[in-house]
């Protein structure tokens, strides 16, 4: 899996003053926990942005005032209105500890079904796994080069040694469904084709002339 680092300071008041102050100073108030103690510490929000606002998921080596930790991000709290970051959790990794993390969906190939009109739709962005340190994907890959118009791709298709997937097996991952023009195409009908109009070389109706026969003619003097 990826990896990012991160710097930090010990702190060393952890209260909701101290909390504030730190905001105000453009630094976020993080915890580490699952290790021997919990380590509080502090770095800049400016430090967290390749870490947030990416699709991807990292293991962080976080560097405490020289101390170093491995790590995996486990909560973000925003602020409701401003969207500023207020506290972060991190995980300390253990390498025979199983640790539970969300892992982005990678679409792989090009859909036939896409390629014959169809709309490639993507349910889950991420998926939930459980699975040693060692073992944590960068993303998980899916084919979606042989799914045709109206199949789809669900979590129990998946095949990840050594990952527990943490997910129902009937959820759908990806699908392609039929859009309306490619069901517009498939009624449209032959162009030229009159509606009601007799097929070329089919019998006339019943009672009807047949086309090109000779009409009588009527006797002279007969009234019109």
């Amino acid at each position: 899996m990826k990896s990012i680092e991160i710097s930090g300071n010990a702190r060393a008041n952890i209260n909701k003053a101290s909390n504030r102050e730190l905001r105000a100073q453009d630094q976020v108030p993080c915890v580490l926990y699952g290790g021997s103690e919990n380590v509080h510490f502090q770095s800049h929000e400016l430090n967290f942005r390749k870490l947030i606002y990416t699709p991807d998921a990292h293991i962080v080596n976080l560097d405490v005032d020289g101390n170093k930790f491995n790590a995996v991000l486990q909560e973000v709290q925003f602020h409701p209105i401003t969207d500023k970051i207020l506290h972060i959790d991190f995980l300390e990794l253990q390498d025979d500890k199983p640790v539970k993390i969300s892992v982005p969906v990678k679409l792989i190939g090009a859909s036939e079904g896409v390629k014959q009109g169809g709309k490639l739709t993507l349910k889950m962005r991420k998926i939930q796994i459980k699975a040693l340190p060692g073992d944590l994907p960068d993303a998980i890959e899916v084919n979606i080069e042989p799914l045709e118009i109206g199949d789809s791709f669900r979590i129990n298709e998946l095949n990840l040694p050594g990952v527990d997937i943490l997910e129902s097996p009937n959820n759908m991952v990806v699908s392609v469904r039929v859009t309306r023009k490619v069901v517009v195409e498939e009624e449209t009908p032959v162009e030229g084709a009159a509606e009601g109009a007799p097929a070329d070389g089919a019998a006339p109706a019943e009672g009807a002339p047949a086309e090109g026969a000779d009409k009588k003619e009527k006797p002279a003097g007969a009234p019109a």
